[in-house]
């Protein structure tokens, strides 16, 4: 079983914060914070040295990310209205050489510009009547963990455990699937977070012989109109920069791309550069 992701909080006189442990892919996550940032700041360091993490990602308010770029973070992406309306600035900070460094970044670079080059084109592909879009319930939850097992070698979290996948369902995470013979041959789901009424498009998996009819576009629509249902208009996706297919799929779908995160997480067999792509629910009804 991969190491569970855990939540803490920390307190002093001068600052408060919440941190999210992510053993699993090495990395330490900063979500919310009050007080005093270089203070903040060092108790940090001291938790990485503790635990071995070698990234550190700080979820910025605009008027903190230039000091944090003083103490020695980087600039990775700027997740738009991410706080209630107000930008995230991502704040990255690593510990180690082989983490820093990506050797495909070139790569990613020009799938990038054939994502943009492509232009964004209406939608064409109609999926055959066999296969049927709804949502999940946990009735689902044990197929949905087969197919994020089939799928996906690797992946940033238990998503092939089913106890995991309740978990997520039962903290308000809301899945789609398309069924196709009563198997489930491909999901997504929006991870709200209703503190600061954002989400995040995630868990994106098709089965390799169901990919040619642009279900997950359709699924992310779907997708985005519960979002719209629950008054949440800030969507964003982590996607794989490696990937063509995602990127393209977020690009026709009106997200903008807003930075990539370095070595991030590990995703089909190793760790993998991601591309943030934002949107603003509000502004226009796909």
């Amino acid at each position: 079983m991969k190491s569970q992701p855990v939540i803490k909080e920390i307190s002093t006189a001068a600052f408060t914060a919440t941190l999210y442990f992510d053993f699993f892919n090495k990395r330490l996550r900063i979500d919310e914070y009050r007080g005093n940032v270089e203070e903040l700041i060092g108790a940090i360091r001291n938790i990485v040295q503790e635990e071995r993490f070698t990234k550190v990602i700080f979820h910025s308010r605009p008027e903190h990310w230039q000091q944090l770029l003083s103490q020695g973070f980087e600039l990775e992406a700027i997740f738009s209205g991410f706080f209630n309306g107000t930008d995230n600035y991502t704040m990255a900070f690593y510990t180690d050489d082989a983490r820093r460094t990506s050797n495909v970044w070139m790569k990613e670079n020009e799938i990038l510009a054939r994502v943009i080059i492509k232009g964004k084109q209406p939608e064409t592909k109609t999926a055959p009547s066999h296969y049927h879009f709804r949502k999940a319930t946990l009735s689902d939850s044990s197929n949905l963990a087969n197919l994020y097992g089939s799928v996906f070698k690797v992946y940033p979290t238990p998503m092939d455990h089913e106890e995991y996948v309740k978990k997520v369902m039962n903290g308000g995470t809301i899945f789609y699937i398309v069924e196709c013979n009563n198997e489930i041959v491909s999901a997504a789901s929006a991870d709200i977070n209703k503190q600061f009424n954002h989400a995040e498009l995630t868990d994106c998996a098709t089965l390799s012989e169901h990919r040619k009819y642009g279900l997950m576009k359709k699924l992310l629509i779907k997708l985005e109109d519960e979002l719209r249902k629950e008054k949440i208009y800030c969507s964003f996706s982590i996607a794989r920069a490696l990937s063509f297919g995602m990127n393209a799929a977020f690009y026709q779908l009106d997200y903008t791309y807003r930075g990539r995160l370095t070595n991030n997480c590990y995703i089909y067999e190793k760790l993998e550069d991601m591309n943030v792509w934002v949107k603003d629910l509000s502004k226009k009804y796909q």
